[in-house]
């Protein structure tokens, strides 16, 4: 018995060395982070509001740690392209995504992706929620959703919709318009919201569903007509255009949102400290005005409250892909 005790104790104290041994680089790993540049991927083409948001993180981030923090732009598939890029990068926390409502809540349109987005992400934080705002080519003969709808209802499928691509927040937003409205609209997916906005600035395509800050330039400048904002009040860059509650179509209230993200594969304990570091960013006056500035109201909230947030949308936007039909191609 007494061999025995002798054995069992000897058995745990090696367990113990051998937990602690196996903890140690991984504690080490995250006191020492960042020990090298990082890079944060942004799934959309240079110049739309993901693309503007990677870099202002990149920037305050880069200063709190005094580490290069570099933007690397990987467009396509709706943003999957860089989604995939990011599930896959590895455990150390070097390579993160500013993520969108088309990673996170709307990749159902997508039957058969090779990753698993809600699975393969794991949020850092909610960076940001902003409103949309339906803007046309000054050529369009209607001012008002109200005319939108009648316009679109006179000449069925005459209207053409761009997009940021199939599941983006720009596309969503105008599949709700169709289903709350009624319009016979058509959709066009682009490979990010410039190539979108080029032909919309061309008169190729009539409407966006777009961020404020991706037009904001081109409404103050006339260049394009704002009919409505989708969020629950005005939006003091353009305090002329009315909600689309005030507008008579309620059931276009919406917000989307933008994350930074990681793969699933980096420990808790370093999201953990990411997530903590940006807190020290958001502290910061200057990078909450540099977000208002743009339209967007910055959230930094904690890697649950993130997860608990997306879920919610994913639940939301489930079903108007299901009613809508819609998947890749359509």
């Amino acid at each position: 018995m007494k061999l025995f005790s002798t054995w069992a104790k000897a058995a745990s104290q090696a367990i113990l060395a051998a937990s602690i041994c196996a903890v140690a680089p991984v504690s080490n790993a995250q006191e020492d982070y960042p020990s090298k540049p990082i890079r944060i991927v942004v799934p959309f083409s240079p110049g739309g509001s993901s693309d503007i948001q990677g870099r202002l993180i990149a920037d305050y981030l880069g200063k709190l740690y005094g580490k290069s923090v570099v933007v690397e732009n990987r467009p396509g598939a709706g943003g999957h392209i860089g989604g995939r890029l990011v599930s896959d990068s590895g455990a150390d926390g070097y390579t993160l995504l500013l993520g969108s409502i088309g990673l996170h809540a709307t990749y159902g349109v997508y039957p058969a992706l090779n990753y698993k987005p809600g699975e393969d992400l794991k949020p850092i934080t909610i960076v940001a929620q902003m409103p949309h705002v339906v803007v046309a080519t000054p050529s369009l003969p209607a001012n008002t959703l109200a005319e939108l709808t009648a316009l679109a209802k006179a000449k069925p499928d005459s209207i053409y919709f761009g997009s940021a691509g199939v599941g983006s927040s720009v596309h969503m937003i105008g599949e709700l318009y169709k289903m709350e409205s009624g319009a016979p609209i058509t959709h066009i997916p682009y490979k990010g919201s410039s190539a979108a906005l080029n032909d919309l600035m061309g008169e190729q395509i009539h409407l966006l569903f777009e961020n404020i800050p991706t037009v904001i330039s081109y409404v103050q400048t006339g260049k394009l007509k704002a009919l409505a904002i989708t969020g629950d009040k005005r939006a003091p860059q353009l305090p002329d255009v009315p909600t689309a509650k005030e507008a008579g179509l309620p059931g276009l209230e919406v917000m989307s949102f933008t994350t930074l993200v990681a793969s699933k594969d980096v420990p808790d304990a370093l999201v953990e400290k990411i997530n903590k570091d940006l807190q020290k960013v958001y502290a910061n006056p200057e990078f909450r005005k540099g977000l208002e500035n743009l339209g967007m109201t910055p959230v930094g909230n904690s890697p649950s409250e993130a997860r608990a947030y997306i879920n919610k949308e994913k639940a939301r936007w489930d079903k108007v892909i299901n009613t809508a039909k819609i998947t890749v191609g359509s």
